[in-house]
């Protein structure tokens, strides 16, 4: 069952998947409905998940679980088959984690995780750089922890 966001937990289980470019406005709309959609059907092992799942930034998708009902291993591989699905519909990739994304300014900017090292001896980007930590495991984190400059982002190890 869809929940909002705030009434989930802290301790939710949350996964984030990331787009190398954003959908357009027409796009968002249409997936926050079919991610809506999900989120009201979403079940493990018959019972109706406490949860919750939106587009962010036009780029980010993310799902959140209540824990006390955690989905199961046939629930997350639905999620993973929606996501693939989700993506095809709209010929966008959410599964590449070989891109990273940070913010430039006001704006989301993703750089292949090979040309990071390029970017930050170039001063493209810095230590202050927030990048998005799409390895989040949890609401909290989520909420705290998502955007973070690269000097605390496990992103460091490849400048």
């Amino acid at each position: 069952m869809r929940r909002d966001l705030i009434a989930l937990p802290d301790e939710s289980k949350t996964w984030v998947y990331q787009c190398a470019e954003p959908v357009t406005d027409d796009q968002a709309e249409q997936i926050r409905n079919e991610l809506y959609e999900f989120t009201m059907q979403w079940q493990s092992h018959g019972v109706e998940l406490d949860c919750y799942a939106n587009l962010f930034h036009n780029q980010f998708l993310v799902f959140v679980a209540d824990p006390s009902n955690l989905p199961s291993g046939c629930s997350i591989d639905a999620s993973v088959h929606f996501v693939q699905q989700l993506g095809t519909r709209h010929g966008k990739d959410f599964m590449d984690r070989t891109t990273f994304a940070y913010m430039d300014g006001d704006h989301v900017k993703t750089i292949h995780k090979d040309d990071l090292k390029e970017a930050y001896g170039q001063g493209i980007i810095g230590d202050e750089t927030f990048m998005f930590n799409n390895l989040v495991s949890g609401k909290d984190q989520f909420l705290m922890e998502w955007i973070i400059p690269l000097n605390q982002s496990w992103h460091k190890k490849f400048v």
